[in-house]
């Protein structure tokens, strides 16, 4: 067998299913955002308060760091179901019986994450392009230095996300919702603790490397410049530019190169080390339990175990109780709250509780802040269910068959959301009220009702957790974690603004309720 030809034609088969798909019209969408972001300046690169001239080397470095920070993120969410969508259509099976070898298939796999994420790469260096051709604060054009970046700091990247991609998904434990959240922390920890290293031998970012080819043209441009400070942001206050500062980008020598390429032989490695872990589609464990409780059956069916009925009268079923025929929406939330909260460990309540004494007992800043938005992260994976539990569980033709579903069934759903996200951020609810603070009050409100109903709008639409995993593990890093004011859905970072963001995600939340129950509908018409 052709091992490498088989690798080509396994990335191949799995990247052009890909771009067929509405997902990949998402990603590109995603892409063309992420350089909107940087050519209208919400995202830029500080050097204390300020910036250079846009020049092609600025611009190139700033989409190419662009796209290992925020693309590097969400990448990984986007290409993570390669394996998966495998074994739910059942091809797993078909592969499962050929010759094909455990790590043939997670190379080609791992291809197939990364030309999809190189086509999101791709699409950033065509708008690179077009950003240069626009702002003309620089008239010289090289496309040499506007591009090298993408080639020697974003594909590397890339190669790292597509490899840890398919590790994660042939890793048992970190193929759902808990390695799509741990997947964040891991990442955004990386990419904060890399400035220790100070070598562009492990910056897999491409950061380091950044930051000691600008800072030291910061230092000599820059006359109030000093620390090398250097960051990444989402800008909320004017940044300052300095004409003056014409940077020229990164001198891209053997050594920086080498590093580079470094990077993308340990992503193949990664690839290659999760077919250890990769259980070829094997099925035994699953059908041993079957096999079982078909015996169990069996046996229980058997004439000797059967007992005979007295006669056709003796048979008398219970009457149904007339009260039992009404519309009851607080039994109906009841049920919904246990089958939210099915199957969580007393350590998570624990947890929770611990959260909630902690909001009571700490003072009011912290309450609300730090120790309110771990208490909305803690349940995050209770929330990514929402709208995707009936497909997830194969249950969506019973319960959408079911009577008034969309007027019944569906609030109650989304009130359990809403209720988990009180309950864990009591403790804060009840400092703000007995400081009489209203408008701190109707943030938490506000909070409260958009976390379950951003889950539940994006699980109806898309039919899958991951996206809700994703965008509110970045939301939660931008806003409750580092305080960004009008991304902090708690509250406590909007100062002056709070009554303004509070009306805002009042607004956001009506909204997206109101696009979970247009999604329902087109879900039970179809069905």
């Amino acid at each position: 067998m052709n091992t490498p030809r088989v690798i080509f034609h396994i990335a191949r088969a799995d990247f052009l299913e890909r771009v067929r798909r509405y997902s990949f019209l998402v990603t590109m969408m995603f892409a063309l955002y992420l350089g909107y972001a940087a050519a209208t300046g919400v995202i830029s690169i500080r050097l204390g308060d300020s910036r250079g001239l846009y020049t092609s080397a600025w611009i190139g470095t700033l989409m190419a760091v662009v796209t290992t920070t925020f693309a590097g993120t969400a990448g990984f969410y986007i290409v993570k179901n390669a394996i998966d969508r495998d074994r739910m259509t059942r091809v797993g099976e078909i592969l499962a019986a050929t010759p094909i070898r455990k790590r043939t298939y997670a190379l080609g796999k791992f291809l197939s994450n990364f030309a999809v994420l190189e086509s999101m790469v791709a699409v950033l260096a065509l708008a690179a392009v077009a950003m240069k051709l626009i702002i003309r604060e620089d008239p010289q054009f090289n496309l040499w230095a506007l591009w090298s970046p993408f080639i020697f700091l974003a594909t590397p990247s890339m190669a790292i996300v597509a490899a840890i991609a398919v590790l994660f998904e042939s890793v048992g434990w970190l193929g759902g919702g808990f390695g799509n959240v741990a997947y964040f922390f891991l990442w955004t920890f990386g990419i904060s603790t890399i400035a220790f290293a100070k070598s562009c031998w492990f910056d897999p970012f491409g950061v380091i490397t950044v930051f000691t080819s600008m800072t030291p043209a910061a230092a000599a441009a820059i006359p109030d410049y000093r620390n090398n400070d250097f960051s990444i942001t989402i800008e909320t206050s004017p940044v300052k530019l300095v004409p003056s500062f014409r940077w020229q980008g990164i001198p891209w020598t053997w050594e920086l190169i080498l590093s580079r390429v470094m990077w993308f032989g340990i992503a193949t490695l990664i690839a290659m080390a999760a077919a250890l872990f990769f259980d070829r589609f094997d099925s035994a464990v699953i059908e041993a339990p079957k096999k079982k409780k078909i015996q169990t059956i069996e046996d229980s069916e058997s004439p000797a175990n059967i007992a005979r009925p007295q006669s056709a009268g003796a048979i008398h079923l219970t009457p149904l109780d007339s009260r039992a025929r009404g519309f009851n929406f607080f039994h109906l939330l009841i049920a919904e709250l246990r089958l939210a909260l099915h199957g969580i460990s007393w350590w998570w309540y624990l947890v929770a509780m611990g959260l909630v004494v902690g909001q009571l007992a700490s003072p009011q800043e912290i309450s609300r802040g730090p120790l309110l938005g771990v208490a909305w992260l803690w349940p995050v994976l209770i929330w990514s269910a929402m709208g995707v539990r009936e497909s997830r569980n194969g249950t969506g033709q019973f319960i959408f068959s079911a009577a008034r579903i969309l007027p019944r069934q569906l609030p109650a759903y989304w009130m359990a959301g809403v209720v988990i996200a009180m309950a864990s951020g009591s403790g804060a609810a009840i400092r703000l009220l007995l400081a009489g603070e209203i408008w701190g009050t109707a943030a938490w409100a506000a909070g409260a009702l958009f976390i379950p109903t951003f889950a539940l709008a994006l699980g109806v639409w898309s039919g899958s957790s991951r996206p809700f995993e994703a965008l509110y593990a970045m939301l939660w890093y931008v806003g409750p974690l580092n305080r960004v004011p009008g991304f902090d859905f708690t509250g406590g970072a909007d100062g002056a603004l709070v009554a303004r963001y509070t009306c805002i995600y009042f607004m956001i939340a009506a909204g997206m309720l109101v696009a979970a129950f247009a999604g329902r509908a087109r879900q039970l018409r179809a069905g």
